[in-house]
């Protein structure tokens, strides 16, 4: 390799150097505006009431076990047994009464001594001003109390930055078929 191209190798790869170090990077993180986001408004809260119905039998479940352990068959509790649903939210307990949204996501039997589920679920909204909107709920459901809370942990649409909890109480459960009514009542900050 002749001597000026060696020199000129050189010097463009110092500068290559010298250029990246010197330069402004993009950056991991930013401090974006609360305007920008769309966030300069002042948070609200609000209560949202409907019915949940997790249907296991009949010709269209809306609820479906997608796996098993050799083991789960065996557990009082069916521990390690997974579901997956897209269950109606209605705004009555009756299944005719209006649909406002769909339930869908992921339950799981996650305790070996009690009736306890993981659950992970999207409540997405088809009426009203949460059309399109949806929240995001992932908690402990310990489905033979009268009472569970679990946590929302974000949302999107109207429900961006969302938080909040819902509280859900069983209304029937069928022990034959697996069918459940289940009440809701959402707490949700939102802006």
């Amino acid at each position: 390799m002749p001597k000026n191209s060696k020199s000129l190798l050189i010097s463009l790869t110092i500068l290559f150097f010298i250029t990246m170090v010197t330069s402004k990077s993009p950056n991991f993180s930013q401090n974006p505006s609360l305007q920008a986001l769309g966030l300069n408004k002042q948070e609200k809260l609000s209560h949202l009431h409907f019915y949940f119905h997790d249907i296991v039998s009949g010709p269209n479940p809306t609820a479906i076990w997608a796996a098993q352990t050799p083991t789960s068959k065996k557990s009082p509790t069916l521990f390690g047994s997974i579901a997956m649903f897209d269950d109606p939210l209605t705004v009555g307990p009756e299944r005719s009464s209006k649909l406002v949204g769909r339930a869908q996501g992921i339950y799981g039997s996650a305790s070996q001594s009690e009736d306890a589920l993981l659950m992970t679920m999207n409540l997405a909204f088809v009426q009203g001003k949460f059309n399109g909107s949806s929240l995001s709920v992932f908690g402990r459901n310990a489905v033979v109390e009268a009472v569970r809370e679990m946590p929302i942990v974000g949302g999107s649409g109207v429900f961006r930055f969302a938080r909040g909890y819902v509280q859900a109480r069983t209304l029937k459960f069928n022990a034959t078929s697996g069918d459940a009514l289940v009440e809701y009542d959402v707490f949700v900050f939102h802006y």
